[in-house]
């Protein structure tokens, strides 16, 4: 990882940390919650031994990247309004764009917000959550899933980084990286955070102590509030993006995601994929690759796989 290069650069009024390597078209990587550029480590070294120049930033409030205070600054106007400062600031007029989790999310709306800046578009994890004119999205999960579920648990300030500054933030990053189990996204008020979570983690041959060590010591320096308060600001979104109720994602994609993911098995999921309602949303979906035994951090668990996968469907634009 040595030869991975680092900056900082002034995007949007906050300042912005920059992992990138190699020569050539740039491919923006987006990471997730709660990860860093870091989660693109095997992605960076791969793409830029193969002519692309890599560029994976830590979100607005994460890692280096600077975290203003007020939740309402994380909406996806501010957040993409990040992206379209770094994509000028790197001379492009169009890059490629790797999405996971959150950044999956992210980089959807960038698809929606601003298609004339993306070549092509590789989705993993997430699907393309089109707006329900008359369903907020958190109020949609709490009908579902009920207030314990994580993301309802998320939504006020200060109460999940409380329960979060109890426990040990190796142990807690070792949790989420790990899980497999559905009952992890649901988590009472009475046993919190940490009594959702085991005691002993064994770690899976992908990741190793050095990766935990690098995720924590970032974590401890920034804290959690800068990465949920993307989810505090689901609702929020709902509101900005109304103007583009009805419209359709207008890039290429191809859309990875591992058959053990807990978001390939939450309700409509699969038959959104698969009966056709994924791809009337995205009309210009070239491919989608359901990858057996892999659970939700795929980049991760298999990273010579996506690596691959990015490579062999950028190379042909």
């Amino acid at each position: 990882m040595e030869t991975i290069t680092h900056r900082t650069v002034e995007v949007n009024g906050i300042k912005m940390h920059v992992a990138e390597k190699g020569e050539g078209p740039v491919v923006l990587l987006l990471h997730g919650f709660p990860e860093l550029w870091y989660t693109w480590r095997h992605q960076i070294l791969s793409l830029a031994g193969r002519g692309f120049r890599a560029v994976a930033p830590d979100l607005r409030g994460y890692g280096d990247s600077d975290a203003p205070p007020c939740p309402s600054s994380y909406s996806v106007l501010h957040v993409i309004g990040d992206l379209v400062a770094l994509i000028q600031s790197l001379g492009q007029q169009q890059v490629f764009v790797v999405g996971h989790d959150w950044g999956a999310v992210v980089a959807w709306s960038l698809c929606l917000l601003r298609p004339d800046l993306v070549k092509a578009l590789v989705n993993l994890s997430v699907v393309f959550n089109a707006r329900h004119p008359s369903r907020r999205p958190v109020d949609s999960i709490r009908a579902i899933f009920g207030e314990d579920h994580y993301i309802c648990r998320f939504q006020e300030p200060g109460v999940a980084e409380a329960e979060f500054a109890r426990i040990d933030t190796a142990l807690l990053i070792k949790k989420f990286l790990t899980y497999r189990k559905p009952s992890a996204l649901v988590v009472s008020k009475e046993k919190g955070f940490g009594g959702s979570f085991d005691t002993v983690i064994n770690l899976p041959s992908w990741l190793s102590e050095e990766d935990i060590n690098y995720f924590a010591s970032k974590f401890k320096q920034s804290g959690f509030t800068g990465g949920l308060n993307y989810y505090r600001c689901m609702n929020l979104n709902w509101e900005l993006l109304a103007p583009w109720t009805g419209e359709p994602i207008k890039v290429p994609v191809k859309f990875i995601v591992g058959d053990l993911d807990l978001t390939y098995h939450t309700p409509g999921v699969q038959a959104y994929i698969h009966e056709g309602g994924f791809r009337k949303d995205v009309p210009f979906l070239q491919d989608v690759v359901v990858m057996e035994g892999v659970g939700h951090f795929i980049n991760q668990e298999k990273p010579n796989e996506i690596s691959d996968h990015i490579y062999e469907f950028i190379r042909k634009f």
